[in-house]
């Protein structure tokens, strides 16, 4: 195999990562890695003497190779997305009439069932906030409208007062990509709401340009995200809850405790704001994981 060959290859691909796409050295490092490792593989096997010669089995084979070194699937998955760039600049510099990479199938990631709380493990929580302090009173309208609405963490602490409808019974909340939904919420978040606003909020000073914004710290400024998780990991620990809590945490039980009743699952997807409802079926693999687990406690053939 004439590893010049390659290696004018690979200085092309790199002039034209940083002249024509403008990428960053970093990036630029990334790609030639990702390019380094598929020449290493083929100088071993005795593979393709040329670019043109790579087709998907030969492809195909280097995935494989990467998954007996023990990489896992995001990072066989990110040398393969370099691969892909890679083959589009040859057929660019028409080095290869086709790309094989187009049909070729990356690992398929393993999607994590998310840890989930219990009603009952929710409950302990909120009562472990100390309501003698003025953050508590947020803490608890926070964790109380987490679980409620099935929020994410960047659309709580965007949360404006303007888009409370509280007397109906709904919140406005600005999602992903600029998306707005109605999301119905809870008497027990819109009690804990009204009370951290009604008797603390009003008190605080506010910084310009956060006066319409409903979490707010001691300054006066919306909450961050760091913040937020601070929030509740802080909670679960003083309810001595032993799992791993987050504000994720509070949207996946939301979603689960809902699928659990039954509710549609189309709903649901609607008021998490997912865009895809694939997104919203782990929580029906969820469900069944809790039914199985269910069967095998109380049924008197299992067990």
């Amino acid at each position: 195999m004439e590893t010049g060959y390659w290696d004018r290859l690979i200085e092309r691909f790199r002039i034209f990562l940083l002249l024509e796409r403008g990428h960053s050295q970093n990036t630029v490092d990334a790609y030639l890695s990702d390019v380094g490792k598929l020449v290493h593989y083929l100088s071993g096997k005795d593979l393709a003497q040329t670019a043109q010669e790579l087709d998907q089995n030969v492809l195909s084979g280097f995935l494989m190779w990467l998954c007996e070194l023990g990489l896992g699937r995001a990072s066989q998955s990110r040398i393969l997305s370099g691969i892909r760039t890679f083959f589009k600049f040859l057929l660019i510099e028409e080095v290869v009439e086709n790309d094989p990479t187009e049909l070729l199938e990356g690992p398929r990631r393993s999607r994590k069932i998310p840890e989930v709380l219990t009603v009952g493990d929710i409950q302990r929580i909120l009562d472990s906030i100390d309501l003698s302090l003025p953050q508590g009173h947020r803490n608890r309208a926070i964790l109380e409208v987490l679980y409620a609405c099935g929020l994410r963490v960047s659309e709580l602490t965007g949360l404006k007062i303007s888009n409370l409808y509280l007397d109906e019974g709904y919140i406005r909340v600005i999602g992903k990509n600029n998306k707005e939904r109605l999301v119905p919420v809870g008497d027990a978040a819109i009690r804990a709401v009204r009370v951290y606003l009604e008797n603390v909020r009003v008190l605080q000073p506010v910084i310009r340009g956060e006066e319409d914004i409903v979490f707010l710290n001691r300054r006066g400024k919306r909450l961050t995200r760091v913040m937020v998780f601070h929030i509740t990991k802080e909670a679960a620990a003083l309810a001595g809850i032993e799992k791993v809590v987050s504000p994720h945490t509070f949207r996946h039980s939301f979603a689960t405790h809902l699928v659990e009743g039954g509710a549609d699952l189309k709903a649901v997807q609607d008021m998490l704001g997912h865009e895809s409802i694939t997104t919203t079926e782990i929580y029906t693999h969820l469900n069944m994981e809790y039914l199985r687990d269910t069967l095998m406690r109380f049924h008197p053939r299992h067990g």
